[in-house]
């Protein structure tokens, strides 16, 4: 790779820190490649987003059939479908054209995948047997479990993720925290904005406060956090303080990575190889959500103890 290559691979990735092993020695290094391809075509970031939406689901499409050779087809789409995920955004931090619309559609993307892959589970798996209770087959069940990891798990196990890395950008360099947002600042946007000069704009707006408005409930101690470090800092957040938060969430950012994408393909692409998709099931609502717990655990215990330095009088410089 050429040296100015390699400055332009540089600034087509957030931050080292939030970024997943495989994602690094994989998806990024050719998303970069793919990225260049799109940019002096000209296709915009968005148009990669689309097409990895089609991608995601059409690769749920062929988790339907009980057939080795259209799930292993279905696997390649969903790598494909993720590449894309990672050249959109890489394509828009190269030619600057970054926007809240992408990022929108960049998470949007995501869930369209799995409510194909969810679905496709559900359907294939409701006439099969229970394991480990063979006399009862999974009928309505595997259709509750599964709206239930959907809506609810895989959503609030995304969405921490997603808040956690944003503000450990911003904690690490203010000016790669620009997708740290609080929900006061969204709904006064949504407030302004009118529904019959820019309707979709002010429904997605509706939407993303409750968004963020989860992200905040989930995570108490951090809201008390950010605020004592506000009414004492301001927006000039002392380097120092900056530092040490940096430090102790640092290690977190390996389980808000399996806690997204990577992981769960791994495990999907395993369960549908062995023929075995409550594998899945199991990963996701007993392994996952019990990282998640200890991901907030151990986010909230950092805030909790960095709000007591600064009440008790420590000043950072």
């Amino acid at each position: 790779m050429k040296e100015e290559d390699k400055e332009l691979y540089r600034a087509s990735i957030k931050s080292t820190d939030t970024e997943e092993r495989l994602d690094m020695w994989f998806y990024r290094p050719l998303g970069f490649r793919c990225a260049l391809f799109f940019r002096n075509r000209g296709v915009h970031p968005n148009v990669i987003t689309i097409a990895s939406i089609f991608l995601g689901v059409a690769a749920g499409i062929c988790f339907i059939k009980e057939n080795i050779y259209w799930n292993i087809l279905g696997m390649l789409l969903l790598v494909w479908a993720n590449l894309y995920d990672s050249t959109d955004g890489q394509l828009a931090r190269i030619t600057g054209q970054k926007t809240r619309w992408g990022r929108i559609l960049d998470g949007f993307a995501g869930d369209c995948w799995f409510f194909f892959i969810y679905l496709a589970i559900a359907l294939r798996e409701t006439e099969k047997p229970i394991p480990f209770a063979p006399e009862y087959n999974w009928g309505v069940i595997i259709w509750i479990l599964l709206s239930f990891c959907g809506f609810w798990i895989h959503g609030s196990q995304c969405q921490l993720a997603d808040y956690y890395r944003n503000i450990h950008l911003y904690f690490s360099n203010e000016k790669n925290g620009h997708e740290f947002h609080n929900s006061e600042m969204e709904k006064r946007e949504y407030a302004a904005t009118s529904w019959s000069k820019t309707f979709f704009w002010k429904l997605f707006l509706h939407f993303y406060v409750a968004y963020v408005e989860n992200q905040e409930r989930m995570t108490p101690k951090f809201q008390k956090f950010i605020n004592t470090v506000y009414s004492k800092y301001g927006t000039e957040i002392p380097a120092s303080l900056r530092n040490e938060f940096r430090k102790g969430s640092l290690p977190l950012m390996k389980y808000t990575n399996i806690l997204t994408f990577n992981s769960r393909a791994i495990t999907l692409f395993i369960a549908l190889l062995i023929n075995q998709l409550w594998i899945y099931i199991f990963f996701e609502m007993v392994v996952l959500m019990a990282l998640f717990f200890y991901t907030k655990y151990r986010h909230e215990t950092l805030c909790r103890r960095l709000t007591q330095k600064i009440e008790e009088g420590y000043e950072f410089n």
